[in-house]
Protein backbone atom coordinates (compact mmCIF):
# COMPACT_ATOMS: atom_id res chain seq x y z
CA UNK A 1 0.00 0.00 0.00
CA UNK A 2 1.07 3.42 -0.71
CA UNK A 3 2.18 5.54 2.62
CA UNK A 4 0.47 8.42 3.86
CA UNK A 5 2.46 11.90 3.07
CA UNK A 6 1.20 14.43 5.66
CA UNK A 7 2.46 18.26 5.87
CA UNK A 8 3.02 19.50 9.03
CA UNK A 9 3.33 23.10 9.90
CA UNK A 10 5.42 24.31 12.63
CA UNK A 11 6.73 21.16 12.67
CA UNK A 12 10.79 22.10 14.15
CA UNK A 13 9.90 22.24 17.87
CA UNK A 14 7.67 21.94 20.33
CA UNK A 15 3.78 19.68 19.50
CA UNK A 16 4.78 20.31 15.82
CA UNK A 17 8.11 18.29 15.89
CA UNK A 18 5.99 15.17 18.47
CA UNK A 19 3.88 14.74 15.84
CA UNK A 20 6.38 14.56 13.19
CA UNK A 21 7.77 11.96 14.98
CA UNK A 22 4.37 10.05 16.26
CA UNK A 23 3.21 10.29 12.74
CA UNK A 24 6.63 8.98 10.90
CA UNK A 25 6.30 5.58 14.06
CA UNK A 26 3.02 5.72 12.44
CA UNK A 27 3.94 5.04 8.79
CA UNK A 28 4.09 8.20 7.13
CA UNK A 29 5.96 10.59 5.14
CA UNK A 30 6.20 13.86 6.52
CA UNK A 31 6.72 17.42 4.67
CA UNK A 32 7.74 19.36 7.64
CA UNK A 33 7.35 22.88 7.46
CA UNK A 34 9.32 25.40 10.12
CA UNK A 35 9.75 29.18 9.68
CA UNK A 36 13.29 29.85 11.22
CA UNK A 37 15.29 27.33 12.73
CA UNK A 38 16.82 25.18 10.02
CA UNK A 39 18.99 23.66 11.97
CA UNK A 40 15.68 21.96 14.78
CA UNK A 41 13.99 21.11 11.39
CA UNK A 42 16.58 18.96 10.14
CA UNK A 43 17.21 17.24 13.80
CA UNK A 44 13.40 16.54 13.38
CA UNK A 45 13.84 15.26 10.06
CA UNK A 46 16.92 13.09 11.11
CA UNK A 47 14.58 11.28 13.83
CA UNK A 48 11.49 11.09 11.16
CA UNK A 49 14.12 9.18 9.03
CA UNK A 50 15.29 6.99 12.01
CA UNK A 51 11.63 5.57 12.28
CA UNK A 52 12.54 4.78 8.56
CA UNK A 53 10.28 7.72 6.90
CA UNK A 54 11.04 9.77 4.31
CA UNK A 55 11.05 13.43 5.01
CA UNK A 56 11.48 16.99 3.25
CA UNK A 57 12.22 20.17 5.32
CA UNK A 58 10.71 23.38 3.82
CA UNK A 59 10.83 26.80 5.29
CA UNK A 60 7.89 28.46 4.76
CA UNK A 61 5.72 30.89 6.25
CA UNK A 62 2.25 29.97 6.41
CA UNK A 63 0.89 33.82 6.54
CA UNK A 64 2.48 33.92 3.08
CA UNK A 65 0.45 32.23 0.01
CA UNK A 66 3.18 32.10 -2.61
CA UNK A 67 5.13 29.72 0.88
CA UNK A 68 2.19 27.68 1.09
CA UNK A 69 2.10 26.97 -2.32
CA UNK A 70 5.74 25.89 -2.58
CA UNK A 71 5.36 23.97 0.65
CA UNK A 72 2.98 21.40 -0.70
CA UNK A 73 4.79 21.45 -4.33
CA UNK A 74 8.08 20.30 -2.72
CA UNK A 75 5.53 17.97 -0.50
CA UNK A 76 4.10 16.37 -3.69
CA UNK A 77 6.97 16.58 -5.87
CA UNK A 78 9.92 14.72 -3.29
CA UNK A 79 7.06 12.53 -1.92
CA UNK A 80 3.84 11.73 -3.43
CA UNK A 81 0.42 12.87 -3.34
CA UNK A 82 -0.19 14.90 -0.23
CA UNK A 83 -2.63 12.77 1.83
CA UNK A 84 -2.78 14.54 5.56
CA UNK A 85 -2.32 17.98 6.22
CA UNK A 86 -1.22 19.22 10.38
CA UNK A 87 -2.02 22.69 10.95
CA UNK A 88 0.41 22.98 13.45
CA UNK A 89 1.92 26.45 12.65
CA UNK A 90 0.90 29.06 15.37
CA UNK A 91 2.09 32.21 17.24
CA UNK A 92 1.04 33.99 20.66
CA UNK A 93 2.77 36.99 21.05
CA UNK A 94 3.93 38.74 24.84
CA UNK A 95 1.87 37.73 26.96
CA UNK A 96 -0.34 41.01 28.43
CA UNK A 97 -3.84 42.72 28.02
CA UNK A 98 -5.21 43.74 24.53
CA UNK A 99 -4.95 47.03 25.83
CA UNK A 100 -1.24 46.79 25.78
CA UNK A 101 -0.74 44.59 22.88
CA UNK A 102 0.79 46.23 19.53
CA UNK A 103 -0.78 46.64 16.37
CA UNK A 104 2.06 44.41 14.32
CA UNK A 105 1.30 41.76 17.30
CA UNK A 106 -2.22 41.53 17.03
CA UNK A 107 -1.99 41.18 13.06
CA UNK A 108 0.86 38.92 13.22
CA UNK A 109 -1.27 36.40 15.34
CA UNK A 110 -4.25 36.73 12.63
CA UNK A 111 -2.28 36.26 10.08
CA UNK A 112 -0.27 32.88 10.92
CA UNK A 113 -3.04 31.13 13.14
CA UNK A 114 -5.95 31.87 10.80
CA UNK A 115 -4.87 33.18 7.07
CA UNK A 116 -2.14 30.53 7.47
CA UNK A 117 -4.84 27.57 8.62
CA UNK A 118 -6.96 28.63 5.67
CA UNK A 119 -4.57 28.96 3.20
CA UNK A 120 -2.94 25.73 3.56
CA UNK A 121 -6.67 23.78 4.45
CA UNK A 122 -7.23 25.90 0.88
CA UNK A 123 -4.47 23.99 -1.08
CA UNK A 124 -4.64 20.23 0.97
CA UNK A 125 -9.05 20.88 -0.21
CA UNK A 126 -7.63 21.39 -3.49
CA UNK A 127 -5.74 18.80 -3.58
CA UNK A 128 -7.83 16.28 -1.62
CA UNK A 129 -11.20 17.09 -3.00
CA UNK A 130 -9.70 15.98 -6.57
CA UNK A 131 -8.66 12.47 -5.49
CA UNK A 132 -11.66 11.99 -2.91
CA UNK A 133 -10.00 11.16 0.39
CA UNK A 134 -7.71 12.84 3.14
CA UNK A 135 -7.62 14.41 6.24
CA UNK A 136 -6.71 17.66 8.19
CA UNK A 137 -6.35 18.14 11.70
CA UNK A 138 -6.48 22.02 13.05
CA UNK A 139 -4.30 22.38 16.41
CA UNK A 140 -6.68 24.56 18.14
CA UNK A 141 -6.30 25.72 21.99
CA UNK A 142 -8.22 25.43 25.35
CA UNK A 143 -8.15 28.96 25.23
CA UNK A 144 -11.01 29.23 22.45
CA UNK A 145 -13.06 28.52 24.87
CA UNK A 146 -11.42 30.15 27.98
CA UNK A 147 -10.80 33.43 26.09
CA UNK A 148 -7.24 34.45 28.05
CA UNK A 149 -8.33 37.52 29.81
CA UNK A 150 -5.10 39.25 30.66
CA UNK A 151 -2.57 36.58 28.80
CA UNK A 152 -3.93 36.94 25.03
CA UNK A 153 -7.33 37.23 23.95
CA UNK A 154 -5.86 37.94 20.89
CA UNK A 155 -4.47 34.48 20.47
CA UNK A 156 -7.94 32.74 21.82
CA UNK A 157 -10.06 34.42 19.24
CA UNK A 158 -7.67 33.16 16.53
CA UNK A 159 -8.15 30.17 17.21
CA UNK A 160 -11.49 30.06 18.60
CA UNK A 161 -11.90 31.09 14.51
CA UNK A 162 -9.85 27.87 14.00
CA UNK A 163 -12.50 25.80 15.90
CA UNK A 164 -15.71 27.13 13.42
CA UNK A 165 -13.52 26.63 9.90
CA UNK A 166 -13.20 22.96 11.41
CA UNK A 167 -16.62 22.46 11.58
CA UNK A 168 -17.38 24.39 8.80
CA UNK A 169 -14.57 22.89 6.12
CA UNK A 170 -15.53 19.40 7.68
CA UNK A 171 -19.30 19.57 6.25
CA UNK A 172 -18.10 21.55 2.97
CA UNK A 173 -15.44 18.74 2.03
CA UNK A 174 -17.56 15.32 3.77
CA UNK A 175 -18.66 14.68 0.96
CA UNK A 176 -15.57 14.60 -1.26
CA UNK A 177 -14.44 12.01 1.13
CA UNK A 178 -11.94 14.71 3.38
CA UNK A 179 -11.86 14.38 6.97
CA UNK A 180 -11.87 17.68 8.84
CA UNK A 181 -10.79 17.55 12.63
CA UNK A 182 -9.13 19.80 15.46
CA UNK A 183 -6.93 19.09 18.52
CA UNK A 184 -7.38 21.49 21.31
CA UNK A 185 -4.23 21.23 23.96
CA UNK A 186 -4.40 23.22 27.35
CA UNK A 187 -1.21 24.20 29.16
CA UNK A 188 1.51 21.77 26.99
CA UNK A 189 5.02 22.39 28.38
CA UNK A 190 6.99 23.61 25.17
CA UNK A 191 9.27 26.39 24.42
CA UNK A 192 6.52 28.33 23.27
CA UNK A 193 6.02 30.02 27.03
CA UNK A 194 9.42 31.14 27.15
CA UNK A 195 8.38 32.91 23.33
CA UNK A 196 5.41 34.61 25.51
CA UNK A 197 8.19 35.75 28.53
CA UNK A 198 7.15 33.21 30.91
CA UNK A 199 9.08 29.95 30.56
CA UNK A 200 7.47 28.34 33.61
CA UNK A 201 4.07 29.44 33.05
CA UNK A 202 2.86 25.71 32.40
CA UNK A 203 3.98 25.00 35.24
CA UNK A 204 2.28 27.60 36.92
CA UNK A 205 -0.87 26.19 35.82
CA UNK A 206 -0.78 22.89 37.10
CA UNK A 207 -2.55 23.59 40.47
CA UNK A 208 -6.02 24.92 38.24
CA UNK A 209 -5.75 22.17 36.28
CA UNK A 210 -7.89 19.08 37.17
CA UNK A 211 -5.14 16.75 36.43
CA UNK A 212 -2.20 18.94 38.64
CA UNK A 213 0.27 18.78 35.51
CA UNK A 214 1.07 20.53 32.02
CA UNK A 215 0.28 17.96 28.91
CA UNK A 216 3.35 16.85 27.08
CA UNK A 217 3.96 17.35 23.48
CA UNK A 218 3.27 13.40 22.86
CA UNK A 219 0.16 13.30 24.56
CA UNK A 220 -1.24 15.82 22.08
CA UNK A 221 0.73 14.07 18.96
CA UNK A 222 -1.13 10.73 19.74
CA UNK A 223 -4.66 12.95 19.60
CA UNK A 224 -3.38 14.25 16.39
CA UNK A 225 -2.25 10.64 15.07
CA UNK A 226 -5.59 8.95 16.30
CA UNK A 227 -7.35 11.86 13.79
CA UNK A 228 -5.41 10.72 10.74
CA UNK A 229 -5.35 7.33 11.44
CA UNK A 230 -8.16 4.73 10.02
CA UNK A 231 -9.38 4.15 13.43
CA UNK A 232 -11.06 8.09 13.19
CA UNK A 233 -12.19 6.98 9.91
CA UNK A 234 -16.13 8.32 11.05
CA UNK A 235 -14.49 11.24 12.88
CA UNK A 236 -14.87 14.89 11.00
CA UNK A 237 -16.02 18.22 12.36
CA UNK A 238 -14.43 17.21 15.77
CA UNK A 239 -13.00 19.67 18.22
CA UNK A 240 -10.92 17.06 20.66
CA UNK A 241 -9.83 18.94 23.53
CA UNK A 242 -6.55 17.51 25.08
CA UNK A 243 -6.21 19.68 28.23
CA UNK A 244 -5.98 17.77 31.55
CA UNK A 245 -9.62 18.23 32.49
CA UNK A 246 -9.00 22.18 31.90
Amino acid sequence: MTRPVTVVTGGSRGIGAAVCRRLAADGHDVALGYVRDADAAEEVAREVRAAGARCVTVRVDTAEEADVERLFDVAEAELGPVTGLVNNAGVSGPLGRLADTDTDVLRRVVDVNLLGTLLCSRRAARLMTARGSGAIVNISSGAATLGSPGEYVHYAATKAAVDTLTLGLSKELGPDGVRVNAVAPGAVDTDMHAAMGDPERAHRMAPGIPLRRPGQPEEIAAAVAWLMSPDASYTTGAVLRVAGGR
